[in-house]
């Protein structure tokens, strides 16, 4: 019974889950060394969360600063991930970020220019130099629109609104995927010779969050159950400046943008606190003016940077002390204020989309006064274990890139290397992948015996005669994540969450839809919360497990970095239906590299 609902079997040398930057960058790839190439999405192409990345893109090219360069972009990216990234993934990011930018160039994307003609950089937090190429505040959605018609161009076809539920193995080689369209509730069979996770990330396991809806973790849940480890999993990056007002936008991105364009960060007294979250305290107070304020730290910092701009962790932790001090907005969070810094139609012309935003959906107008913001739940460093140079993951076939793979942004990532992220790594995924698939003669063997139990799984929501409701166990499970799991941590949180989550599974076991499968959202959420459980267990897990705070994890009980912890990264397998953390030593890094780190200020 459970076959007979597979309808329709697609054979593909590349399969590529997901269709945000690193996914259409990756078939562009693979299709371009000429593999049959197919993009399953959840959404709708050009639906991706990566319009939501609005800054910009981070590359060395030096035409704001000509002393930048790729060893510059290196030390930072490690500096900012507190040197637990993985040392060659850092370094390749930074080497081909700036060649990939200007590939997207040469395919019609349309960055702002300097006076000279040049593509414009702008600055942003934890870069020496600013290197964002950009877009206005709309660079995220230029990238999706240019990708997007190069890979309509190359014929690759795109299976939308299209849900993976399974990956399927053939004696420990990728053999493909089970998936079901949203739309009907059929099923669909993809045989591949290899498969590339692009999904993005997990979001929607908090309250508050920047992410879609479609960030549940499934390609992270995909690659765990196939055998593929995952790294770095305690890291989620909460970006400190989302809007918080009114409470049904909250969560929503405000770009960094907004600061690296001079915006400054104050509380209810209307004091620039960061000023008093620097170590040593620079005494701010003493200037007669911000702009006095900010040469005398500009003269001081580690970096050619506001206080504004520090790496997101610890702008999020400062805002996040002033609000339980008192001192926050009336809504929660603090005021970000630009309107004192620029005329109207500077902000208007560089922070579009940031103007509409506020004033359509908070009817606040930016130009003329401060906007409320707060932290949101925003980006998992954590994910899939690749080879740096291949991207592969330890299952022969499948591979990752973009926010499902870990390594490249260690303990917190710095705001920029995201979208250049996607774009060097989705090439050399596609790459990899093709060539191995040239090296396979036909497609691995499909085990139908796997195909229905998977589509049996997924069914199974319409047998049940529980009562359990998906939405309820989301909303229980999104609580317990932001106030346990969440920007500040303790050991008996983590443990509470832990209990709680395992709760919630035994009540995912029961959930029982009504209805047929014709656009039926609560299965849907039923399927998901299986992704979302699993990721939230792995977040959790990891945290416990590391006994010190590091960047994008914060431990109350442990509030310094130890000396132990900044040598290894957290592993996690799936053995035997548990998830086991393992510590592995970082790589070791060579010596020209390791040099360049001991440098600049």
């Amino acid at each position: 019974m459970a076959g007979a609902s597979v309808q329709e079997t697609y054979g593909l040398d590349v399969l590529v889950i997901g269709a945000g930057g690193a996914g259409l960058r990756a078939a562009i790839e693979a299709r371009t060394e000429g593999a049959n190439t197919g993009i399953v999405c959840k959404s709708l192409l050009g639906k991706a969360h990566t319009v939501m990345a609005e800054g910009g893109i981070a590359a060395s090219m030096g035409n704001v600063y000509p002393e930048d360069n790729w060893q510059v972009h290196f030390r930072d990216t490690m500096r900012g991930g507190k040197m637990l990234n993985h040392w060659r993934m850092a370094q390749i990011h930074a080497q081909e970020a700036p060649a990939r930018v200007e590939e997207l160039e040469e395919w019609g994307a349309l960055f702002d220019r300097t006076v000279d003609g040049r593509i414009l950089q702008r600055d942003f937090g934890g870069h020496r130099y600013a290197r964002l190429a950009h877009v206005g505040d709309r660079t995220g959605l230029e990238m999706i629109r240019t990708l997007q018609h190069r890979a309509i161009s190359l014929d690759i076809e795109v299976f939308m609104e299209c849900t993976v539920v399974a990956l399927l193995l053939d004696d420990g080689h990728i053999a493909g995927a089970v998936a079901y369209w949203r739309d009907s509730g059929r099923f669909v069979v993809f045989r591949a010779k290899t498969v590339i996770l692009a999904t993005g990330g997990i979001g929607k396991a908090y309250r508050v969050t920047s992410n879609s809806w479609e960030y549940t973790g499934d390609g992270h849940a995909l690659a765990l159950w196939a055998g593929a480890e995952l790294i770095d999993m305690e890291f989620v990056q909460f970006h400190p400046t989302a809007m918080v007002w009114p409470l049904s936008v909250r969560g929503i991105l405000v770009t960094e943008g907004v600061r690296g364009d001079g915006g400054v960060l104050r509380n209810r007294d209307g004091r620039r606190f960061m000023f008093d979250y620097i170590p040593p305290v620079f005494a701010a107070e003493t200037a007669e003016t911000e702009e006095e304020a900010d040469r005398w730290y500009l003269d001081r910092s580690s970096a050619r940077r506001t206080p504004d701009l520090l790496p997101r962790d610890e702008v999020a932790r400062a805002i996040t002390s002033e609000v339980k001090a008192g001192r926050g907005s009336p809504h929660g969070g603090v005021f970000l204020d630009i309107a004192s810094r620029h005329d109207a139609a500077y902000i208007r012309r560089r922070l579009p989309s940031m103007y509409q935003q506020f004033k359509e959906l908070a009817d606040v107008d930016i130009t003329a006064g401060p906007m409320e913001v707060g932290p949101t739940c925003h980006y998992v460093m954590g994910g899939a274990r690749v080879d740096p140079d291949t991207a592969a993951t330890t299952v022969p076939g499948l591979y990752a890139a973009g926010e499902v793979a870990g390594g490249m942004h260690g303990a917190n990532r710095l705001g920029g290397n995201s979208l250049g992220d996607l774009l060097v790594f989705g090439r050399r995924a596609g790459l990899s992948a093709a060539e191995h698939a040239r090296r396979l003669p036909s497609l691995p063997a499909l085990d139908q015996a796997q195909v229905d139990a998977n589509v049996a799984a997924a069914l199974a929501p319409f047998e049940r005669a529980g009562r359990e409701n998906p939405y309820s166990i989301q909303s229980d499970l999104q609580q317990t994540m932001q106030d346990l799991v969440g920007i500040v941590r303790t050991g008996e949180e983590l443990g509470r969450a832990i209990e709680e989550i395992a709760a919630l599974r035994q009540r995912a076991a029961a959930v029982a839809v009504v209805g047929n499968r014709h656009y039926n959202p609560g299965w849907h959420l039923a399927l998901d919360l299986r992704n979302m459980l699993l990721v939230a267990e792995c977040v959790a897990l990891a945290a416990l497990e590391r006994q010190e705070s590091r960047g994008g994890h914060t431990r109350d009980d442990f509030p310094k970095p130890d000396a132990f912890w900044a040598t290894v990264n957290l592993v996690l397998r799936e053995t035997g239906g548990e998830i086991v953390a393992n510590q592995q030593p970082l790589p070791p890094m060579p010596p020209d590299l390791a040099a360049l780190l001991e440098e600049g200020n």
